[in-house]
């Protein structure tokens, strides 16, 4: 855990809590639900704040360059980062109606009854979108890369990412301002192995309701409804939806490894698109890029089954170099294994640590910890 350690102090450095218990923290702007004391916390969530608006745009010209994205607001919020991130570098693109959102429906968004663990396969928020790029009804997709499986598909690339936002996960509760603070026997909403897994390991007294999905506004309405007493989500999504007045307290590393790639976004196009290409090379931040192919060489060292809770990140530390921790777990949380790798902050050494880390879990973990 020293390593974690580490990693706290080198990315957020500022991490404090305030004189009544709650966080205060320099990365994360407006948080007044922070400086709340716990019990005048009960308090109905703010689920309606994205003003991202749900609907694919009227197009009266051809489009320069059409973006592929899921309907939610957080996707479409990536999106709309994209395209003015996009117009800001390319002035043909700045042009009105230059580009088109479509918003593409796909098998994890239509499958709400089941947790995702239970559906199976790869590709369950991404599948759909890819094959509107294959068939050439979009010119670039735009992913949170956590949903990306470790391969691509055929005729497509990925060789961009953006600056990755905060990795850490938020607490968020009605009455209690910690995991810690909540009494024996209650309930937290996620429909994360990662998490659940975690949560168990630190809290076994707790229940966690393990189908709870949905965008991050309906899984705020059930908060409010009360079927769970809190629930754990990614910061870097309540961030891009300025909906992070809702956040009750923030995760340190030590207490929630993040997923894979939590907070980045990649964006794909086409191989033999070379148009698209250099657009999306002049979006690339490189710092991102690497820690995430880190990341992802580590779950695929793994080859993670459906039913396995894995988590790991990467980043730069303070001398430049690259930090990394790997963690899997049993879905119960009575099984918790660790590893870290520290190297130069390069491509081919961080491939490197990322997949020796995964074949050393690997190789602990032993046989049948990965079955479903």
């Amino acid at each position: 855990m020293e390593t974690i350690s580490a990693l706290n102090q080198i990315l957020f450095p500022l991490n404090v809590r305030t004189a009544n218990g709650n966080f205060s923290t320099s990365s994360v702007s407006a948080l007044p639900s922070l400086k709340t004391p716990a019990a005048n916390r009960r308090r109905k969530l703010m689920v309606t704040r994205s003003s991202i608006a749900v609907g694919q745009q009227t197009q009266t010209t051809v489009a320069l360059l059409r973006i592929g994205t899921r309907g939610s607001p957080l996707a479409l919020a990536q999106a709309y980062e994209t395209r003015d991130k996009l117009m800001a570098t390319h002035s043909e693109l700045a042009e009105e109606d230059a580009i088109q959102i479509v918003i593409i429906k796909t098998t994890g968004d239509k499958i709400l009854s089941q947790p995702l663990a239970d559906i199976g396969g790869k590709g369950l928020f991404t599948k759909e979108i890819d094959e509107a790029l294959i068939n050439g009804e979009i010119d670039i997709a735009v992913h949170s890369m956590k949903d990306v499986p470790t391969y691509l598909p055929d005729k497509t690339i990925l060789p961009c990412n953006l600056p990755r936002e905060d990795v850490r996960d938020a607490f968020i509760s009605l009455g209690s301002a910690s995991l810690a603070e909540l009494p024996a026997g209650s309930t937290i909403g996620t429909a994360s192995l990662r998490r659940r897994s975690q949560i168990l390991h630190r809290y076994p007294s707790l229940k966690v309701l393990e189908n709870f999905r949905g965008n991050v506004q309906t899984r705020l309405k059930k908060l409010n409804e009360g079927v769970v007493h809190a629930t754990l989500l990614a910061l870097a999504g309540l961030k891009r939806l300025n909906m992070t007045e809702n956040v009750t307290s923030i995760l340190s590393l030590d207490d929630m490894l993040p997923a894979v790639a939590q907070g980045a976004i990649g964006i794909a196009c086409r191989s033999n698109d070379d148009k698209m290409a250099e657009y999306l090379a002049s979006l690339n931040h490189e710092e991102t890029r690497l820690a995430v192919a880190c990341e992802r060489a580590f779950l695929l060292a793994l080859d993670g089954s459906c039913r396995t809770p894995i988590a790991g990140y990467a980043c730069r530390d303070e001398d430049g170099n690259c930090i990394f921790k790997g963690l899997v777990a049993s879905p119960d949380g009575t099984r918790v294994l660790e590893t870290s790798r520290q190297g130069p902050y390069a491509y081919e050494d961080m491939m490197l640590m990322g997949k020796d880390a995964g074949e050393e879990l690997l190789s602990r973990a032993g046989p049948g910890f990965f079955d479903c």
